[in-house]
C-alpha cells in the first residue's frame, strides 16, 4: 500500500502492513490463477452453467468433476435404477471431469435419478454435487436428484428490483418454521402470509435461513448437503422464485444464508467421499473434520473447490435473483483453531500462523464475484473474533463485505438480562459496547438473533419474563416480572437499534416477544413441531401485551428508517450517569433519552443538548405500547440555558419515567 495513512485508518494496524499486503497480493495471485487473465472472475464463477444436468438443443448434457472415480454411472428412473453402458459417463481428462449425452427422450422432467460412483476398491451412490433439485422420499427418507425442467420456465413480474438504498433493515426469517400450525411451512406460504407482514412491520430486507438443501431438518440449514438446490421441503424451486419475486413487488431485498463454512458429511445426501477420496472437496485428515460442528471443512487452497463455491454464489445469483449473502461461520473459515476457545484480545492472533490465508483469499473472491454480478448485492460477514479488514474494500487488503454482525452486543444484553441486577447495570459498558465497531467496519446491530433462542437457549423475552408469560401477558394483567420485561424488551431493542452502525436485524417474531425458544423435531421432544413455528395470532390480538409489543417495533422501525440517520450519523453521548441509570445520546436529528432504573422515575431532570425546538416522537410507556402512558404525547420542549452557564450551554427537563425511553426530534 503506497498510502502513508495506517491501513483502514487504524494505527494500531500500522505494525501489519506488510501481512495486510501480502493478503491482497494473495488474492490477486488466485485470480490470476483462476482465470489466466483470459476472462474475468465473475465469467470463470459459472460452473453451474456446464457442470450438472442440463437440457441442450441436441438433447441432455450430464457432467461432474470427480478425479477419483473410476466409473460413474447415471441411475434413476429412466433406466430402472441399473448400470447401463448407455447412461456411463465418459472421462475427459486427467483433472477428472466426466460427461454423459444423452438423446431428448432419455429423461424427463420429474424423475429421479442418482449417480453409481466407483473407485479403487469400492463404489456407492451419490447425489451429483451440482443437482439443482433434491428430494426425499417421505415413505423411506432416502434423497435423490429430480430432473427439473418445467415446459414453461418461471416468468419474473419485477426482473428491475433494486434493493433499497440507505441502511438494511434485516428480518431473519425460516421458511419451514414461518406458520402457526404445526408442522412444516412453505414457500408459498411465506409468501403469501409473512411477507406482507414484514413489509408491515418496516423492514426492507429478507434475510431467509436453510434455503440450500439440507438433510436433517434440525439443523436449520447449517449442514448444507446440495448447495444448488433450493430445499424441496418448502415446495419447488418456481414457488422459491414467486417468494423472491414477490418481496421484490413488495420493496423487500432478499438475501440468504450461504454456508461455505462446512458441509455435512454424509456420503450418500453430501459431499464428503463423493469420489471416494476423503480429499476431494476437503481437507484430508483431522484438518478436514470440524471438531464441534460433527461436519467436514472445506479446502480453499483448491482451484476445483474455489471454482464450485465462486460459482455457487453466482448461481442463486442468476437463478434466483436474490440480492446477496449472509456469510455463516466466518470465524470458523478465518481460523485453523475455528475461532473456538479464543479470546480474541490482541491484534497478533489476526495475523498470525494459525490464520487460514486461503479462507481470507477465497472470502475476498467470492465477495468481488457477488459484487461484479449485482453491483448493489448486500453481504454480511457471521464473524464474532473481530478480524479487521473483513469489511474494507478489496483493492486496499480487504475481504470486502458490505457489513458485518455486531455479535458482541446480543452478548452484551444477555449479559447484563441473566448476571446482573437491574440496578447494577454499568452504562459506560453498555454504551462501549454498542458502539464498539472499527473505523472500517460497517456493522449489523441486534439484541437477538436465531442463535440465543436455539434449543439450550430462550429468547429475550423469555429470559426476561420467565413463566409468568404464561399466563400474565392480557392486556389488563398486572405481574412484576411481565412488567419488567416487556418495558426492557422494548427499551433493549431502542437502544440496539438507535446505535446501530450501518444496519439492524431481528429474528421473526422477537419483534413482538414470541415466548419461549426455538426446537426443531428431534427425538428429545418427540418429533414435536410445537416449537418450531410463529404465533402470530398473539401479535394480532389486541387484548395481549404481544399486540403492543409489535405496535412499538413497528413505530420504532418506521421513525428511524424514515430518518435515515442508520449508517449516516454517529451517536453522539449527551449524558450517562450510572448512579441514576440513564443515558442519553444523540443521533443525528434525534435526541434519545433513556431510564434503566427499576424504580426511580425523575421529575424535571436536566441534560445538556443542542439549542433548538423538539417534539417527542417516540416513547416506549405509551399505553399502546403495552406502556403505562406516564408521559403526556404529543409535547414539544424547548432548549434553554442551563442555569449559571450563559446562552453558551442549553438543556432541557425531562420527565423521565422508571423503564422507559423517550425519543425527540428537532423541530
Amino acid at each position: 500500500m503506497a498510502s502513508r495513512t495506517p491501513p483502514w485508518g487504524d494505527p494500531l494496524l500500522e505494525p501489519f502492513r506488510e501481512p495486510i499486503e501480502r493478503r491482497r497480493e494473495g488474492a490477486r495471485a488466485w485470480e490470476r490463477r483462476l482465470t489466466g487473465g483470459r476472462k474475468s472472475l465473475a465469467d470463470f464463477a459459472s460452473g453451474h452453467e456446464y457442470f450438472g444436468l442440463h437440457r441442450t438443443p441436441e438433447g441432455w448434457r450430464f457432467a461432474e468433476w470427480a478425479p477419483g472415480a473410476t466409473a460413474i454411472y447415471l441411475v434413476g428412473d429412466c433406466n430402472g435404477w441399473k448400470e447401463d453402458l448407455a447412461f456411463g459417463l465418459k472421462r475427459l481428462d486427467a483433472h477428472g471431469r466426466w460427461e454423459l449425452r444423452l438423446p431428448p427422450d432419455a429423461v424427463h422432467h420429474g424423475q429421479h435419478y442418482k449417480l453409481r460412483v466407483h473407485w479403487e476398491g469400492g463404489s456407492g451412490e451419490r447425489i451429483p454435487a451440482w443437482a439443482r433439485r433434491v428430494v426425499q422420499d417421505p415413505a423411506t427418507g432416502v434423497f435423490s436428484a429430480q430432473v427439473w425442467c418445467p415446459p414453461e420456465p418461471y416468468r419474473w413480474r419485477n426482473p428491475g428490483f433494486r434493493r433499497p438504498p440507505g441502511a438494511p433493515f434485516v428480518y431473519e426469517a425460516h421458511v419451514g418454521m414461518a406458520q402457526e400450525r404445526e408442522g412444516v411451512g412453505t414457500y408459498a406460504e411465506f409468501r403469501r402470509h409473512v411477507l406482507p407482514r414484514i413489509a408491515r412491520a418496516g423492514y426492507n430486507t429478507v434475510q431467509l435461513m436453510a434455503v440450500a438443501e439440507h438433510p436433517y431438518y434440525g439443523s436449520f440449514g447449517y449442514h448444507v448437503s446440495s448447495f444448488f438446490a433450493a430445499s424441496s421441503r418448502f415446495g419447488t424451486p418456481e414457488e422459491f422464485k414467486a417468494l423472491v419475486d414477490d418481496a421484490h413487488g413488495l420493496g423487500l431485498a432478499v438475501i440468504m444464508d450461504l454456508v461455505h463454512s462446512h458441509a455435512v458429511r454424509n456420503e450418500v445426501e453430501g459431499l464428503s467421499r463423493f469420489d471416494g477420496t476423503a480429499h476431494q472437496y476437503f481437507h484430508d485428515g483431522p484438518r478436514g473434520e470440524h471438531p464441534v460442528w460433527g461436519s467436514r471443512l472445506f479446502d480453499y487452497g483448491k482451484p476445483e473447490v474455489l471454482h464450485f463455491l465462486l460459482s455457487n454464489c453466482r448461481f442463486w445469483l442468476d437463478e434466483y435473483r436474490v440480492d446477496g449473502f449472509r456469510f455463516d461461520g466466518v470465524t470458523s473459515m478465518l481460523y485453523l483453531h475455528h475461532g473456538l476457545g479464543r479470546a480474541f484480545t490482541s491484534y497478533d492472533a489476526y495475523f498470525g500462523p494459525e490464520v487460514d490465508e486461503d479462507a481470507l483469499a477465497y472470502l475476498a473472491l467470492a465477495n468481488r464475484v457477488v459484487h461484479a454480478v449485482r453491483p448493489g448485492a448486500l453481504t454480511v460477514a457471521e464473524d464474532v473474533s473481530g478480524m479487521p479488514g473483513l469489511c474494507a474494500p478489496l483493492d486496499e487488503g480487504g475481504c470486502g463485505f458490505d457489513r458485518r454482525l455486531a455479535m458482541g452486543v446480543p452478548d452484551c444484553w444477555f449479559r447484563l438480562v441473566n448476571d446482573t441486577r437491574d440496578e447494577d447495570w454499568d452504562l459506560g459498558y453498555l454504551w462501549h459496547e454498542l458502539n464498539n465497531r472499527r473505523v472500517e467496519e460497517r456493522v449489523v446491530s441486534y439484541c437477538e438473533s436465531h442463535d440465543q433462542a436455539l434449543v439450550g437457549g430462550k429468547t429475550l423475552i423469555f429470559e426476561l419474563v420467565g413463566a409468568p408469560m404464561y399466563d400474565h401477558m392480557a392486556a389488563d394483567a398486572a405481574h412484576p416480572a411481565v412488567e419488567r420485561g416487556v418495558a426492557l424488551h422494548k427499551m433493549i431493542r431502542l437502544a440496539t437499534l438507535a446505535t446501530a452502525g450501518h444496519g439492524y436485524l431481528c429474528f421473526m417474531g422477537n419483534e413482538f416477544g414470541h415466548p419461549e425458544w426455538v426446537d426443531f423435531p428431534r427425538e428429545g421432544n418427540g418429533w414435536s413441531y410445537r416449537y418450531a413455528r410463529r404465533q402470530w395470532s398473539l401479535a394480532d390480538d389486541p387484548g395481549l401485551k404481544y399486540h403492543g409489543l409489535a405496535a412499538f417495533d413497528r413505530a420504532m422501525v418506521g421513525l428511524f428508517r424514515s430518518e435515515g440517520v442508520v449508517g449516516t450519523t454517529e451517536p453522539a453521548l449527551l449524558a450517562l450517569r450510572d448512579d441514576d441509570k440513564v443515558l442519553a445520546f444523540a443521533r443525528g436529528h434525534l435526541l434519545c433519552f433513556f431510564n434503566f432504573h427499576p424504580t426511580r422515575s425523575y421529575v424535571d431532570y436536566g441534560v445538556e443538548i443542542p439549542p433548538g425546538e423538539y417534539d417527542l416522537v417516540l416513547d416506549t410507556d405509551e399505553a399502546r405500547f403495552a406502556g403505562h402512558g406516564r408521559v403526556a404525547p404529543g409535547q414539544r420542549y424547548h432548549a434553554r440555558p442551563l442555569p449559571g452557564s450563559g446562552p453558551a450551554r442549553m438543556g432541557i427537563r425531562l420527565y423521565l419515567p422508571s423503564r422507559s425511553a423517550l425519543v425527540l426530534r428537532r423541530g
